[in-house]
């Protein structure tokens, strides 16, 4: 190894930099994960808490597991037949109904007037002009064949009923003649028949299948409830529409299958939805084009099944907006490893974002470590069934009646009945509606597109998989920005995530083409299996329900908690030393509160799960608060380009793994705090190398990294204060480098790495050489492992939300803080 250079400035220009990294790198992206629920361990399988360290083995995820994207298209789920998009009609054929005020006259055939109601009763064309102040359009043919109706011109009020209602039809076209203006209006309240009858819904309500096409506009005020409903198929060809509607704008049972049009939708709840969750090959929308204009005050297009978009251009505002979201507070698990408290990340791109420290009182004082024990007993198999959550601020479990004077514990009892249920219901969420603005049930499909999102819940949510094939997308959400409940894909077009709690999550995310830019206030991109708990917040089925239930036989008698699932568990905890309260300032590497109780390594490493972030393609920027890129799981990228900003509190990290990140291929950087740093793993094929600075530097402040002949291989401006980076490159190869901070380059950024130009006035870091798949620097030069600390899957050198053990703002030349911890729990047994 080649002698090693302390920090110094540089007496002589650095060599022009030969561009050895791609010429472009563009990014638009989306990122999210969530934090672990805190009752993540209620699980089926009963674990002991006894206080010994846990261990896990880093296993590798295969990308096996990714499936193949969903090519779905609007036409492989419906055909517009011929007469779908027929508009023609003729005077000499069709049966003519005026519409005088209260009454209404028929020229022709197959139609009746009684009082203020038209009812047609056969097939054939029927043509309506003219306003009808308080009646009704009714459809009720037997035969077979189809019934056309033409509005030229007409305006229909109901102030009771549907002022357009089909009861019975073979199937049923309605054309908005060209150059026309017509007009449907209906009362708050309908009147029915008797009680059991809820039908008609909607200003224009249809028990048949219904087509809309022509080129002429329609308005729609629905006072009661939706604004057009069809309880089998509804397409629309065409046509503009204006839809007020106290509850949903559009509803087909069956299907929606949208083919162009222009649509303004206000909808007191749902914009567009289909309803049939019953059969598989019905429930869904699909849309060919159009252009979208639609404010929810739920879901902005919902579909039971498929969700598939070819083209068309979709504004869409939910829930009053990303404003409107309930604010997010970040779940810690109650001790052990990457243990609770802690400060939730500030807000992405802001610089120097300190800890802040816990207030005395929300910890346990005591100046020594002490020992909390704790036995639930399951002798007694008829006695109760009883839900426990953990006392997140001590760390050890409550009995239900020590927890009920928690405000941080719940505990829900049901005693010696036959089947008891007990319902709990720890949500305080003031809604739960759901409010995203494009929503599946199965698959959801974007093939192409302009999307401009404005959504209180998550921007793009599946039930199933969410595959990205092209398009153009702008989410600013209060939520998620796409999330998956099993993979996402992303193979082509532009994402841009404006703001987010989390950015991208599935339980597999598959990113092989696409432009991506992800800002987070939580993680970036989260790969995350999820978690079944017995407490909800938010969204925790398709319609949002916040109330979960627990069955528990009366025979039986079952302890769950959030610490260990076990019938008789013993929990030690060791409570810190007081610390002063204050604030951290990672730049002047002032005091840190002492970590909380519970927190830093009480349970060992996380296990590895099956989620998997695999990377093949593309470009990915991501700007987190929390993780950057968190995986449940495995990493690999064998393409693409990425670049992470992240956290700059040490309770998060920019990589953040329990399996393996297998680099192959592509070019990494991520800058963010040191506490929980990761690099890429041992074993990947591609040269990585990870630095941890004694201090903090200052956001903007230049990274520069060249070989021995003067070859550029990374210059990049974070855009946050950074105190480590990750860079892995095929230009990275066996050799020497030095790696220079600060100076300036000629050449121009995208978002925050110099493709091009000339490097020159930095000062020299540390010169190294690169024999290892991964080397560890510092200042001082090349380490063994991990400078601070944090060996393995998981990061394992801090909790969530809390400073290292060392007590610092990750400066890896520091020792101590002010907390004398001494605890005999030997999975986090250490003298300070």
């Amino acid at each position: 190894m080649r002698k090693v250079n302390q920090s110094k400035v540089s007496t002589s220009p650095q060599p022009k930099a030969k561009t050895l990294i791609p010429k472009k790198v563009t990014a638009v992206f989306g990122a999210l994960v969530l934090s672990a629920s805190i009752l993540a361990a209620c699980t089926g399988t009963s674990t002991s808490a006894t206080g010994a360290a846990t261990t896990s083995t880093a296993t590798t995820v295969s990308t096996a597991a990714v499936t193949t994207p969903v090519k779905t298209t609007s036409a492989d789920l419906v055909t517009f037949k011929k007469k779908d998009l027929s508009t023609e009609w003729s005077a000499d054929s069709s049966t003519a109904i005026k519409l005088n005020g209260t009454t209404a006259t028929v020229t022709g055939s197959g139609a009746k007037v009684s009082g203020s109601t038209v009812t047609i009763s056969s097939a054939g064309t029927y043509v309506i002009s003219g306003k009808l102040t308080d009646g009704q359009i009714v459809v009720n043919s037997t035969a077979e064949g189809d019934v056309h109706i033409v509005l030229n011109g007409a305006n229909i009020t109901n102030n009771d009923s549907a002022p357009i209602y089909i009861q019975e039809a073979d199937n049923v076209i309605v054309t908005l003649q060209d150059g026309t203006e017509n007009t449907l209006t209906d009362g708050a309240n309908y009147v029915f028949a008797d009680s059991s009858t809820d039908e008609p819904s909607a200003a224009l309500f249809s028990k048949a299948d219904l087509t809309i096409n022509g080129t002429g506009t329609l308005n729609i005020d629905a006072n009661y409830k939706d604004g057009i409903t069809s309880k089998d198929d509804l397409k629309i060809v065409s046509g503009t529409f204006q839809i007020d509607a106290a509850d949903d704008g559009i509803v087909g049972k069956d299907m929606v299958a949208i083919k162009d049009g222009t649509f303004t939708i206000n909808a007191g709840g749902d914009g567009i939805k289909s309803t049939n969750d019953e059969a598989t090959d019905k429930g869904f929308v699909a849309i060919a084009d159009g252009t979208f204009t639609i404010t929810a005050t739920n879901d902005g297009i919902q579909a039971e099944t498929a969700l598939v978009a070819d083209n068309g251009t979709y504004t869409i505002t939910t829930g009053g907006g990303s404003a409107e979201a309930e604010p997010h507070t970040q779940e810690m698990p109650p001790g052990g490893f990457m243990g609770g408290g802690g400060t939730p990340p500030a807000k992405p791109g802001t610089a120097n974002q300190g800890n802040t420290a816990t207030p005395n009182s929300t910890t346990n004082q005591d100046s020594t470590a002490s020992s909390t024990t704790n036995t639930a007993a399951s002798s007694d198999a008829s006695t109760s069934a009883t839900i426990v959550t953990a006392n997140v601020a001590t760390g050890s479990t409550q009995t239900a009646s020590s927890a009920a004077s928690k405000s941080n514990a719940t505990s829900n009892t049901a005693t010696n009945s036959a089947n008891a249920t007990t319902t709990d219901s720890t949500d305080t969420s003031t809604s739960s509606d759901s409010a995203k603005a494009l929503k599946a049930g199965t698959d959801l499909v974007i093939n192409g597109g302009t999307f401009t999102i404005d959504a209180k819940d998550d921007s793009v949510h599946s039930n199933g998989s969410v595959t990205i094939n092209g398009g153009s997308l702008k989410l600013t959400t209060g939520d998620d920005g796409m999330q998956a409940e099993t993979t996402l894909h992303i193979t082509a077009g532009t994402v841009d995530i404006v703001n987010s709690y989390e950015g991208l999550e599935g339980t597999t995310i598959d990113i092989s083409g696409g432009d991506i830019h992800v800002v987070a206030t939580d993680d970036g991109v989260n790969a995350s299996e999820g978690t079944a708990t017995s407490t909800t917040t938010g969204d925790a089925t398709a319609e949002g329900d916040t109330t979960a239930q627990t069955t528990a036989a009366a025979t039986d008698t079952a302890v769950i908690t959030t610490a260990a699932a076990a019938s008789t568990s013993t929990t030690t905890t060791a409570s810190a030393t007081t610390a002063p309260t204050g604030t951290d300032d990672q730049a002047t590497g002032s005091q840190p509160p002492a970590p909380p109780t519970g927190g830093m390594g009480g349970g060992g490493p996380e296990a590895a799960g099956n989620a998997l972030l695999n990377i093949s393609g593309g470009t990915l920027y991501v700007d987190a608060a929390g993780d950057g890129l968190d995986a449940n799981g495995s990493i690999t990228m064998s393409g693409g380009t990425v670049i992470v900003n992240g956290p700059t509190d040490n309770g998060n990290g920019a990589l953040d793994y329990d399996g393996t990140f297998e680099m192959t291929g592509g070019y990494l950087v991520s800058a963010g705090s040191s506490g929980m740093l990761q690099s890429t793993s041992d074993s990947s094929s591609q040269y990585s190398i990870a630095m941890s600075y004694s201090a903090t530097q200052t956001a903007g402040t230049l990274v520069h990294l060249q070989d021995s002949a003067g070859n550029n291989v990374l210059t990049f401006a974070p855009s946050k204060d950074y105190q480590s980076i990750v860079i892995s490159s095929p230009a990275l190869k066996a050799g020497s480098y030095t790696l220079y901070s600060g100076g300036q380059s000629t050449g121009t950024a995208t978002n925050g790495l110099y493709a091009d130009g000339a490097y020159s006035g930095g000062t020299e870091v540390v010169s190294f050489d690169v024999t290892n798949n991964v080397t560890w620097l510092t200042e001082s030069g090349v380490s063994d492992s991990n400078p601070n600390g944090a060996s393995g899957p998981g990061g394992g050198g801090g909790g969530r939300g809390m400073t290292p053990p060392d007590g610092t703002s990750g400066n890896a030349s520091s020792t101590t803080d002010g907390a004398s911890n001494t605890s005999t729990d030997s999975s986090t047994s250490s003298t300070k």
